[in-house]
């Protein structure tokens, strides 16, 4: 298997669930920048029910990123991290209006899902280094 960061994982791991349970509880950190709150900055109770599921799988992903033993079961919490990330940029592609907004928005779970993608890429380790020097 190859090499994962295993400690940059958890800590993006960390970083969801903080996220993610912070959503469920105010649902506008979600809201506010895909364009979904009121004009006072609010969010009417029925978009936040809707937004809350995905502040829970959030919150589910990172825990299980935290809690995973190191091996195929953090691999796949990483890669189901991945393949949300991506499904949000896709949403956020097709429906969030305004350009800068869009743009922001995509970015934002892009970068998410590249920060994953590259703990999950792993790279040479300092005793494979030595034990293999170029």
């Amino acid at each position: 298997m190859p090499s994962v960061r295993t400690g940059l994982l958890r800590v993006v791991g960390a970083a969801t669930t903080a996220y993610g349970v912070t959503a469920v509880r105010r649902p506008d950190w979600l809201a506010r920048p895909v364009g979904m709150a009121g004009e006072q900055g609010g969010t009417h109770p029925y978009t936040a029910m809707a937004l809350r599921p995905l502040a829970w799988r959030d919150a589910a992903g990172g825990l299980a990123m935290l809690l995973a033993p190191a091996g195929p079961a953090l691999v796949t919490a990483a890669a189901v991290r991945i393949a949300s990330d991506v499904g949000d940029a896709v949403l956020f592609g097709r429906t969030v209006t305004g350009r800068v907004r869009r743009a922001g928005a995509v970015a934002s779970a892009l970068g998410w899902a590249a920060l994953t993608a590259a703990a999950l890429a792993g790279g040479r380790s300092h005793t494979t280094a030595a034990a293999h020097p170029a």
